[in-house]
């Protein structure tokens, strides 16, 4: 920015004073010290209600202010401003730059857009050219077109990522960007001055353009859709377009601006991507299978089918790594998706392919496909093939090799017909804890723990169930192992949290609640149940937690620093089902167990079985001299816990006792 233009607009900010919106005015960083040294006199707020307020009660002659901002938003908030001071000089800084703010912008006449982190230099080039517009009143109060350099301000936003427009009244181009010459192939000479059939397809019906011209025309709205178009050397390209009327204060129209993304692959068939490849040379082709499709085809009707498919294709642009980006997806059917690029474009890039795809296939796993507010865990299966001869069949037979092989994944679709039962069972499951989560049947039955010595429920274990929706009370062995799988496990770990943890102001004994490694080891249940500890504080220490011996642990110093964090509240751990599984005496020492529940399978063979009897008898005796409480599950009759009696164990827990039941509250 030069010397005069830097002066001009200091000097204005020395004699004004800005009212300055933020999402959080505590926020350090905000930039509050520059703006306090640049203007006369800056107010921060983080409401947009109390800014209005402040408006009202103050003189200011610039606000800048976020969009998302709480009392009202920001378009709202310079709208309402504006009609009371039509002069003032507003910006808006926010991280938001879709296409609705592009167009509430125009139509609210902001005098400038800045993209966080702050740019000086920019900030005080929006100033000084909102400062020259308004030293001629007159001739802003008179003209009836936007200011087409603030306009394009909004413009350079989305022109790296969109294909942009603009035509006069007649539908005669008078602005393309960079993009959009791209696409159709024509310089910005060649289509400037020409109206938009210079791209139109012959395939296009009549209809089309007429409900466009009726919608932005007659009715002055937005109009949304796909267009099929010819490039100047007649190539077919799909663009998904929005297309906005501009109007003055009258309502009259000024002009059209036009937002449009490339969305030929995703409308393209088979037979475009085959006949793509006869006319270039030599081409990557990488071939992508949804894994087990055919079980989502069946189990979901063709409207859901479709629309998974249609949502996956739009989003896998965002799967892929940043390495190399592919500009075509092509949906040929079936859940499968191809990937086209030329072969010394794609090798200029120094991307390994193997690496590249064993990215994408990852995070393609790690992602979360949220269709008619259900979620869908896709997997994928990938192939690839260069060339130019056979590509299409070269890459089909290394995708029907690497189903086959299990190649890329971990899982591999399998057509056997229990494999194909087992799939749908598993989908029809993750379907009923979805619905059971949103209706909060996800409950809580709790069974009582027996002191031994004096036959006195001293605890209850809090155990998980599921109310379906003909009322039917699932025991977790019909659900859990299902979700883990999927992306509610850490959601029913949660509510089985909430539950217990209310329950301990309306008892007076100890809750035992179970916690797996995947709870612990998420950072997202962590935070929950640390928050329950806090609000829960009085009664922590009578929270015990089992964690399943058998559990294959990832990351043992997260269990072992959860451990120790939960202890300071008084929580004991309880290692569940000890003696079932790896019976690792040095890691259950880590740990630190106050307690050991003995695995039930033992117990319930202990009258007959020695060898039960006799692993029964090491635990109590290693447990005793290591001052831990012992537990026996699954103690369902007086015979049993006769032999656990004599034998010294501590607790038990069984049918003989109590079954799970509802506590009421």
């Amino acid at each position: 920015m030069d010397a005069i233009k830097l002066e001009e607009s200091t000097y204005f900010c020395k004699k004004h004073n800005l009212l300055y919106v933020v999402k959080d005015k505590n926020e350090k960083n905000n930039n509050l010290e520059y703006f306090k040294n640049l203007f006369n006199e800056v107010l921060l707020v983080d409401d947009g209600l109390e800014a209005l307020n402040e408006f009202n009660k103050n003189k200011f002659s610039i606000i800048i202010t976020d969009i998302e901002i709480k009392g009202l938003n920001g378009f709202d908030l310079i709208e309402k401003i504006k009609n009371i001071n039509k002069n003032i000089l507003t910006i808006i800084y926010s991280s938001n730059d879709n296409k609705e703010s592009f167009f509430k912008t125009i139509e609210l006449k902001i005098d400038g857009y800045l993209i966080p982190p702050f740019n000086e230099n920019s900030f005080l080039e929006i100033l000084y050219r909102s400062i020259v517009n308004l030293k001629d009143k007159k001739e802003i109060k008179n003209k009836k077109k936007e200011n087409l350099r603030i306009q394009k301000q909004y413009t350079d936003l989305v022109d790296k990522s969109s294909i942009i427009s603009k035509t006069d009244k007649r539908g005669v181009i008078t602005f393309v960007n960079d993009n959009f010459c791209k696409i159709s192939e024509y310089t910005k000479e060649e289509l400037l001055g020409k109206p938009h059939s210079i791209l139109r397809h012959p395939d296009n019906s009549k209809e089309i353009y007429k409900e466009l011209w009726d919608t932005i025309k007659d009715k002055k709205s937005e109009w949304s859709g796909v267009i099929k178009n010819l490039s100047k050397t007649g190539k077919t390209y799909y663009i998904k377009t929005t297309i906005k009327p501009i109007l003055d204060s009258e309502d009259n129209i000024l002009e059209y601006v036009s937002i449009r993304s490339n969305v030929s692959a995703i409308m393209s068939d088979k037979k475009y991507l085959i006949d793509k490849i006869e006319s270039n040379n030599l081409l990557l082709l990488i071939l992508i299978q949804i894994e087990n499709f055919d079980i989502l085809d069946k189990f979901y009707n063709i409207l859901t089918v479709d629309k998974i498919e249609k949502m996956f294709a739009f989003n896998m642009l965002a799967y892929l790594p940043n390495s190399y980006i592919f500009e075509d997806i092509y949906n040929i059917g079936n859940g499968r998706y191809a990937l086209l690029s030329d072969f010394f474009d794609f090798t200029s890039s120094k991307t390994n392919i193997n690496e590249y795809l064993e990215i994408f296939v990852k995070n393609i796993k790690k992602s979360i496909l949220v269709v008619d507010e259900i979620e869908y865990d896709l997997n994928i299966i990938v192939s690839y093939s260069f060339g130019k001869e056979h590509l299409y069949e070269d890459a089909k037979c290394g995708l029907d090799e690497a189903i086959d092989k299990k190649m890329l994944i971990k899982y591999a679709n399998d057509s056997s017909i229990k494999e194909h039962l087992e799939a749908k069972k598993n989908m029809e499951i993750i379907k009923m804890v979805k619905i059971a989560l949103d209706n909060y049947k996800i409950v809580s039955y709790f069974q009582p723990i027996i002191n031994n010595k004096t036959r006195v429920i001293e605890k209850y274990e809090s155990l998980v169930r599921l109310v379906d929706e003909e009322g039917n009370v699932l025991s977790p062995y019909a659900f859990l192992d299902i979700s883990k799988k999927g992306s509610y496990y850490n959601k029913i770990t949660e509510r089985v949290l909430e539950n217990s943890f209310k329950i301990l102001e309306h008892i007076s004994t100890k809750i035992s609640i179970n916690l797996s490694s995947l709870d612990i080891e998420k950072e997202e249940t962590r935070t929950k149940l640390f928050s329950l500890l806090e609000e829960y504080k009085e009664h922590s220490s009578r929270v015990v937690f089992e964690l399943l011996e058998d559990e294959v642990v990832r990351d043992f110093t997260v269990i072992k620093k959860f451990i120790k964090q939960v202890k300071k509240f008084g929580v004991k751990i309880a290692i569940d089902d000890f003696g079932a599984g790896y019976s690792n005496f040095e890691r259950l020492l880590d740990f630190e167990p106050d307690i050991l529940k003995i695995d039930g399978s033992l117990v319930r063979n202990i009258v007959k079985d020695a060898y039960s009897r006799n692993i029964v008898e090491t635990i109590v005796s290693f447990a005793k001299k290591q001052n831990i409480i012992t537990i026996a599950e699954y103690v369902e009759n007086e015979e049993i816990f006769n032999i656990l009696n004599e034998m010294g164990v501590d607790y038990s827990q069984g049918y003989y006792f109590g079954k799970p039941k509802k506590i009421s509250i």
